[in-house]
């Protein structure tokens, strides 16, 4: 080991240990969340012995760079959390991140009692590979344990798939937010999509407004559910797929035509699941420059148009998440209220659902610096070098 490297190491044990004694604080919140008045479910109970453990689970694609994921490690590290499992990002096998025996054994593992039950399960990316290992976790198990807890499981895209079966089996929400590959890893974080993760991870109720979009007048209360459109519509008909009636459900997804879109969104009409929902909330689909390659007149807004009249229910567009730089972190499968705003948009509260202590944590540190902090940074904790690859975009999963 050489000096930079035990130097490296000294500092981010140093860090840890003095966040861990409850010096150094962060959970400042910037939005002024209101509480909804909705019925409310078990609130998830508070353990006092693992509050800033964090453990990597990777059930899809692998992570190109190891220098990116040794990078992402050492932030959540300075930041406070006593992260494990970190060979869980440099595994490798064909397309994915290991065997489907190893990539289920992070999340089998916490649920059989293998290893203790973690404060996060962070994901390591998306990609494919999650539908794989569905049949290999026991979710009612998991679920049980993340509860008991009080356990925030992170993830998006691919990782919806995990996110849909452990609503389903296990009745335990998750958080769509920043993953440890594709988000804490970039060589410059995104400052909004950071103290969303802060700000929504440690306050026990949130709220997300967007301005005027369409003008629906909309009021609803309920279980705010759903993530990537691609895994919900390739989970149709399985066990995995959660029955959520009176819903409030969000779609994401990203690189897809117009028509490709309408037949997700017609699988999961055709199978009644769209007509049970109170409303249904887009978020950034990355359309840009794409175009239907066979009409170019049917765009994404043709899609909304169809979908709110067949199936009679509101259709809200703009929620900030998605395969985008800067995201809002927030619950899925928790208690949330839908209402419209004066402006012509409209606001989602969200509440019971498990939070991050900030007292044992060093939040602010994830922040990106000016340039001239992060090269001082870099001096003293000796960051590694970045290997982006050339054909790296925002839609990094």
């Amino acid at each position: 080991m050489d000096a930079q490297q035990q130097s490296r190491r000294g500092f981010l044990r140093a860090s840890a240990a003095f966040a861990g004694a409850g010096l150094l604080q962060a959970c400042g919140s910037t939005q002024q969340p209101s509480v909804p008045t909705t019925s409310s479910p078990k609130v998830p109970v508070q353990s006092n012995n693992n509050l800033n453990t964090m453990r990597i689970f990777a059930c899809s694609g692998f992570g190109e760079s190891t220098s990116r994921s040794e990078l992402a490690a050492q932030r959540l590290a300075v930041a406070g959390f006593a992260v494990s499992n970190q060979q869980a990002s440099v595994r490798r096998y064909q397309r994915f991140a290991g065997s489907d025996a190893e990539r289920a054994a992070d999340l089998q593992d916490v649920a059989a009692g293998r290893v203790p039950v973690p404060k996060v399960l962070m994901g390591l990316r998306g990609g494919y590979g999650a539908m794989r290992i569905l049949p290999l976790v026991n979710w009612s198990t998991l679920g049980a344990r993340m509860r008991e807890q009080g356990t925030l499981l992170f993830g998006y895209s691919d990782v919806t798939a995990v996110q849909l079966a452990l609503l389903a089996q296990g009745q335990m929400c998750s958080f769509a937010g920043p993953m440890l590959y594709s988000e804490f890893g970039k060589p410059q974080m995104s400052e909004f999509t950071t103290r969303s993760f802060i700000d929504n991870s440690c306050n026990p109720a949130m709220s997300v407004r967007v301005a005027a979009m369409q003008n629906y007048q909309v009021q609803a209360e309920g279980i705010l559910w759903g993530g990537n459109l691609s895994m919900l519509s390739a989970l149709v008909g399985s066990p995995y797929m959660p029955q959520v009636d009176g819903g409030i459900l969000f779609i994401e997804d990203v690189g897809e035509q117009p028509y490709r879109i309408e037949r997700m969104l017609q699988t999961l009409y055709l199978s009644g699941i769209l007509g049970r929902q109170q409303a249904i909330v887009l978020g950034n689909f990355r359309m840009g420059s794409i175009r239907d390659v066979y009409d170019s007149s049917y765009t994404f807004n043709s899609v909304v148009q169809t979908m709110a009249r067949l199936t009679k229910v509101p259709v809200l567009t703009g929620f900030p998440f998605g395969h985008v730089a800067d995201k809002v972190t927030f619950p899925l499968g928790a208690r949330a209220s839908l209402h419209s705003t004066s402006d012509g948009g409209y606001q989602i509260d969200f509440r019971d659902y498990p939070v991050l202590n900030a007292s044992v944590l060093a939040l602010n540190t994830l922040i990106p610096q000016p340039p001239a902090v992060e090269g001082l940074l870099n001096g003293i904790v000796g960051a590694p070098a970045i290997e982006t690859p050339s054909s790296e975009t925002e839609d990094v999963m």
